[in-house]
């Protein structure tokens, strides 16, 4: 099932794309403000199954973030063997987390904006998890990838000089307003029956940037979601970045080509979608 949410920012309805690709409105069937749990996905996949939703105009409909606020987004640093290589890094010998604040959720199309005195905003491709449950001390793998509800493209958005020259503090680098698109839809785990490879790409202005594939993660998706419930209570909804492949902005050649104003960046993976949105300044 591929989930989405259109309308106006606070807005937005939920609504699911039929085997015909038409856009079936879920208003009343998916509360459009408070997190899905498994359960809540389960029934709105018999509605859409079972029932003749209404139809919705695409036309002029914004796509806002395709599933409502997460708790919290918690994101895995250096997860790709060749990124890991291209920044200089050792591989972890366990995940190295950071959280995002909510805030820097936003839509597929809406605008990412380069923070005031930034020389350094860069892009980084994520395949996101979404939790259908509560994660807490989960006994195995196998618990681990029951909890999943789903998957979607991530733009995990970092400012350079913020995350590494003001004090070695990632979530100064992390956590600034848009730094965290999501889209363009929620793909629910039954649709993604390996997510240790999936193609993960990334253009800015049209030139490819990213090409890379989740089974060069150094930690795989169950693994990251059992290993977080080791050290932390995670609700429904939250989201889980994984890491980016090579090719960031950071990892290449000086003049490194970090985002500005006027940008435009694209992103797809494989079976989740591609979303496209404008760069401005805050």
């Amino acid at each position: 099932m591929k989930l989405l949410r259109v309308g106006a920012p606070g807005r937005e309805r939920p609504a699911a794309l039929d085997d015909s690709g038409r856009l079936r409105d879920l208003g009343d069937h998916l509360d459009p403000h408070r997190p899905w749990t498994s359960q809540d996905l389960d029934r709105a996949r018999a509605a859409l199954r079972e029932q003749d939703l209404p139809e919705l105009d695409p036309q002029g409909l914004r796509t806002g973030p395709p599933l409502p606020r997460p708790g919290i987004v918690v994101c895995i640093g250096l997860n790709y063997r060749d990124h890991a290589a291209e920044t200089g890094a050792a591989l972890p010998a366990e995940p190295v987390v950071f959280l995002k604040m909510p805030s820097t959720v936003v839509g597929p199309g809406d605008e990412v904006l380069v923070p005031r005195g930034s020389t350094r905003t860069d892009y980084e491709v994520e395949l996101g998890v979404v939790l259908g449950r509560r994660v807490r001390y989960l006994a195995d793998l196998d618990e681990a990838r029951a909890a999943i509800a789903g998957y979607v493209v991530s733009h995990d958005v970092s400012e350079r000089e913020f995350q590494l020259d003001r004090g070695g503090q990632w979530d100064k680098g992390k956590n600034c307003e848009t730094f965290n698109p999501l889209g363009p839809w929620f793909v629910t785990a039954d649709e993604v029956p390996d997510p240790g490879a999936l193609g993960l790409r990334l253009w800015v202005n049209g030139e490819l940037r990213q090409d890379g594939n989740t089974r060069d993660m150094v930690f795989g998706v169950a693994e990251i979601v059992l290993h977080l419930s080791r050290f932390m209570v995670l609700e429904a909804g939250d989201v889980i970045n994984t890491g980016t492949p090579a090719g960031v902005a950071l990892g290449r050649p000086d003049p490194k080509p970090y985002l500005r104003a006027g940008d435009v960046v694209e992103l797809e993976i494989d079976g989740l979608g591609r979303m496209r949105h404008p760069v401005g300044n805050a």
